[in-house]
């Protein structure tokens, strides 16, 4: 009878021990699912001015590599920034370099951010077709965008109030405009737009507006400024940016924590490839390789 009931226990054991099993295993083959699942997709996030570029080069590169998948949203270099800080995204896309203050914060979160510069692109300042201006020098356009000109009679134009138009604090150009331009702070009553297209829009519709797009936003119905910062006047062109004779000249780039691997890895070396930098040219920023 005792050897019966042992025999029962040890049977009842096993059994549970074979359910333990198969439930690890199960478990198992769902994480390796899972990080297979991962591996196919990565998220890009950041910079207004490089969002049309990215949707492009991602929409291409899936054409290549179905089965894969590229998420790309805008919002904002420092939004990008930020969630490549915290781990969120794959690839953080930026019209600005890192500061040293989120580097130090990335390095905190285990984050070792790596950039790769992918474009170059021309700050470019715009205005309503209708306005008379057709250039301004550095000290005039620094005086409308620190509230010391509020009139555009002040610089040439008609006597008539100057509408400031800027993006918000969170876009990288934002940053480099203020720092490239030389002034401290914007005027108070400068009215911000989170993106891009917002600029575009409000002096499309406003004859007295003034705004700064990146260079690949340029249409037909805008027109923009030749800039002279005191040697010469001279408007943003793909000749003059890629020379750096255009004052407001600057790179675009993406961040990456640690050397790319993977899918990531694959669309960084599309984007730097031949046919990326086609796509750079198409969507109207200057490419890296001729």
């Amino acid at each position: 009878m005792a050897k019966k009931f042992t025999n029962h226990i040890i049977f009842i054991l096993l059994a549970i021990g074979l359910i333990v099993l198969g439930i690890g295993c199960s478990v198992a083959a769902t994480e390796q699912k899972d990080t297979s699942s991962q591996a196919q997709s990565i998220s890009v996030k950041g910079s207004d001015s490089v969002l049309p570029l990215a949707q492009a080069e991602a929409e291409e590169f899936l054409n290549e590599n179905s089965g894969k998948s590229v998420s790309v949203t805008g919002g904002g270099s420092g939004v990008g920034i930020a969630a490549l800080i915290d781990g969120q995204v794959n690839i953080a896309t930026a019209s600005r370099e890192m500061t040293t203050d989120e580097i130090k914060k990335a390095n905190t979160n285990g984050i070792n951010p790596v950039e790769h510069v992918i474009a170059y692109d021309g700050i470019t300042v715009i205005v309503n077709p209708k306005n008379p201006v057709s250039k301004l020098t550095f000290d005039q356009l620094r005086g409308i965008y620190d509230g010391s000109i509020s009139n555009w009679k002040q610089v040439g134009g008609e006597d008539k109030p100057i509408a400031v138009i800027s993006r918000d604090s969170s876009s990288g150009t934002y940053a480099d405009f203020k720092k490239d331009v030389g002034f401290n702070e914007y005027r108070p009553d400068a009215l911000t737009q989170a993106t891009t297209g917002g600029i575009v829009s409000e002096v499309t519709q406003n004859p007295n507006a003034i705004g700064y797009i990146g260079f690949a936003y340029v249409n037909k119905d805008i027109k923009v400024l030749s800039l002279d910062n005191g040697k010469g006047s001279v408007l943003p062109t793909q000749k003059t940016i890629l020379s750096g004779e255009y004052p407001l000249s600057r790179t675009l780039q993406i961040y990456t924590n640690r050397e790319p691997s993977g899918l990531t890895k694959e669309f960084n070396d599309f984007i730097l490839s031949q046919k990326g930098q086609n796509i750079v040219s198409k969507v109207g920023y200057i490419p890296l390789k001729k």
